[in-house]
Parts: structure tokens; sequence; C-alpha cells
């Protein structure tokens, strides 16, 4: 059934998706990504054109901005965040969104990769999309619906806030973050800039969830120098850090500790990256659990690992070091579950059951949570993300929208923390 949101929602959605606004987490600039700037410049644009109040872009590249309260309301001031960047995993420039309306529940084709298909075998959630507005990209990019979905849905609630003063609510501030993808978008520095007493994402899947857990999560370095030498004369004297990279990996746990072994509860040790030559290696690792001890687990695992593979070659110098990304969520919201209860309630006053599971990954809200500000996340409509299959429904999206708006009404309740 279309909504009053469709028509914005989707324009909001293709004009931000066809952006190029990549993150790169090798780069140490902030934001990783010029790129990701054009996205953040034209929503303060768009900001100031609705009469959102205190439009800043923060000195970590964040956008900010204030949807007033309704005069006479005094309430808590709630947050809504979204991410700028897409995922630096898959092809994201020159993005071409496809809108498919009123889908006719078959394969759905892409235009720039005729032998790709997005089919509803594969993917039930989408046989029950029919008649619903499904875009896509055109099959050799992602398209960064993740969390450009996200940034449609907030950019839609704020105005329709924004134009219909009459509607109840506290104080809203927006912040539209870089970097998410590469774990750097939310800094210390956020829960000061955002001055929201709690605050949701948006940057979930499926119409209903509610997330308020996540994985706890470190990243790897190793990096190996070996004995770089003329391979004609490299008898007894050549140590070659290819091979020795290829020793620690195949030493790492293959069947049991891998993203494509496990599922549910279970963390993973994932290698994202192994570059270098026989001289030097980098290789990069991503470290994934819901309980800390199981994450410390693993950091101890890939030290052991690389401690052993060390002492077959005692010329070679291998350094592990393991740096701290963001923690699960849950570890704070448990304490005062009030933010996500009223998710909950807003979700099933639009007419859904609530789901809550636990992400396996993080969001923003991971960070912000654990540096003080309470954040669940709720869902966008975002599906098979950070690939060429990648979909949402406008439906889904304003689903979201709705929920956004139900918190808004809901929060008004609520008496302003003293």
């Amino acid at each position: 059934m279309r909504t009053e949101f469709d028509t914005e929602l989707e324009d909001r959605l293709v004009r931000y998706a066809a952006i190029d606004s990549q993150s790169d987490g090798h780069s140490p600039s902030v934001p990783s990504t010029e790129i990701q700037l054009d996205m953040s410049r034209l929503l303060m644009d768009e900001l100031k054109a609705m009469g959102a109040q205190d439009v800043t872009l923060s000195q970590d590249s964040v956008v900010l901005a204030t949807i007033p309260a309704t005069q006479g309301i005094s309430a808590p001031v709630m947050g809504w965040l979204a991410h700028v960047d897409t995922a630096p995993q898959f092809n994201a420039s020159g993005v071409k969104p496809v809108v498919h309306r009123g889908y006719n529940g078959g394969d759905i084709t892409f235009a720039d990769a005729p032998d790709l298909r997005l089919s509803p075998d594969d993917y039930p959630y989408l046989a029950q999309k029919h008649g619903e507005d499904i875009i896509t990209a055109s099959g050799t990019t992602l398209l960064g619906a993740d969390d450009k979905a996200g940034v449609a849905v907030v950019m839609t609630a704020a105005r329709h806030l924004l134009e219909n003063p009459d509607i109840p609510h506290g104080t809203i501030r927006l912040a539209f973050v870089p970097d998410e993808e590469i774990g750097r978008g939310v800094t210390p520095n956020l829960p000061a800039d955002l001055a929201a007493d709690f605050a949701y994402t948006f940057d979930g899947s499926t119409p209903g969830d509610v997330e308020y857990e996540s994985f706890s999560a470190d990243a790897g370095v190793v990096t190996i120098t070996g004995v770089s030498i003329h391979p004609g004369w490299a008898k007894d004297e050549l140590v070659n850090a290819l091979h020795l990279g290829a020793k620690v990996l195949m030493t790492l746990p293959h069947v049991t500790m891998t993203p494509e072994t496990t599922e549910g509860r279970e963390g993973f040790i994932h290698a994202v990256s192994m570059t270098g030559s026989a001289a030097q290696v980098e290789m990069h690792f991503i470290l994934r659990d819901f309980e800390m001890a199981g994450l410390e687990a693993k950091g101890a695992l890939l030290r052991q690992v690389c401690e052993t593979v060390a002492a077959t070659e005692p010329r070679a110098q291998i350094n592990c070091d393991i740096t701290h990304q963001y923690r699960n969520m849950r570890y704070w919201l448990e304490n005062d579950m009030t933010p996500v209860d009223m998710a909950l309630a807003a979700v099933r006053k639009a007419g859904m059951e609530p789901v809550s599971g636990a992400i396996r990954g993080g969001t923003d809200g991971s960070r912000l949570t654990e540096f003080g500000t309470p954040c669940p996340n709720i869902f966008c409509g975002m599906q098979n993300v950070h690939g060429p299959l990648e979909w949402v429904s406008v439906q889904d999206m304003a689903k979201a929208t709705q929920v956004a708006l139900n918190l808004a009404s809901s929060v008004a309740e609520l008496d302003a923390p003293a």
C-alpha cells in the first residue's frame, strides 16, 4: 500500500545513491574520503532549505541539525542518526539506481550485468514484496541503501515535522555521520556535539527490527618483515614474508572461526586483506564476538599463531597489533531499556510486530552507546547490502519513516530530565 512518503523517499534515495561517498579504511584523513563531503554538503543545503536549525559540520565531519520542539513541549532530547558513507567492499562509483515499480514477483534483471539475477527463490523476503516499488543498482555496483535508505528516512521524517508544526514532539537532533563502514564515524566528541539524552540509528534491515545488541569488535594488523635478497643468491638466505603470511592464514582455524562458517551468536576472525611482497607483508583482520571473553580469546589466538609462525623462522620479524573498534551496546542499554522499549512501542503503533535480534556487525549506535548516549538501531529496509544484489523497498522505507514519527510523538509525552 502506497503512503504519503513514498514519492519523497524514492526521490531521495535515487538522488543520494547516485553520489559516490565510499569510505576508505586505509586513509588516515577525516573523513577518510573527500567525496563523502559531497553528500554532507548536499544534506546541509537541504536541511537549511526545509527550515532545520543549527545546521553545522562538526570538527569530525558530522552534519548536525536541530528540529525544534513544538511550542510548549518540554521533553528529553532525542537524536536520529544515519551514515553518509557506503561500504568499501564493492564498487560504489557510477551507481545508477533503478526503480522497479509494482514489482511483479519474478526475477529482477540488471541492465549492466545481463547474467545477474535477483530472485525470490534465493531471497524469500523479496517474494513478500509483490506490488511494491523496489530499488536496485544496475548490476555493476552496490546500491548504497546502507545507509542512504536511513538518510532518506531521517530527512523525510524531519521535513514532515518541520512542515507540520502542530505535531507534538520534543527537540530532535540529527546527525549524519561519515566513515561508519570503517568504524570511525562516531568519535568521543559526538555525545557532546549531538547533545541528546538518547538516540536511534536508522541502519537496519527488515521492517520491525529493533536492535540493541551488536558484536564487540577489534582490529588486528599483522606485519611480517622477511629477509630480502636476489633470488639467484637466495639459497639459505631469503626469508619470504609471503610464505610466512600464508602460514599465519593456514594456522588460524578455517572450519570453526571464519565468517563463512559461523552464524547466530558465534564470533569469528576474518582475514580482510594481505598486501606486500616477499620482503614485507601487511595483513588486516577483524575480530568479532558478542562477549568480551570471546573477543579477548580471539585476540590471544591471533597473537599465539603469530608467535608460533615466528618461532619457525627467527630471522623474520612478525608483529601483531590489536586495536579497539567498538563494543556490544547491550552492555549499557540493558541497564536502562527505556529507549529500546520506546522503539518497540513505536514499531507496534506502526502496525508491525517488533523483532530484536543480535546484529552480526555494528552500527554507529554501538560506539555512541559506549561513549555515553544510549542508541539502539532501527530498520530502514535495506537488503543484501555491500554487493550488486542490494535492494530496498520504498514501502519498507515508509514504514521506518512512520516509526520515526511515532517516536517523535511518544517522546513528547515524557518529561524533560531535571
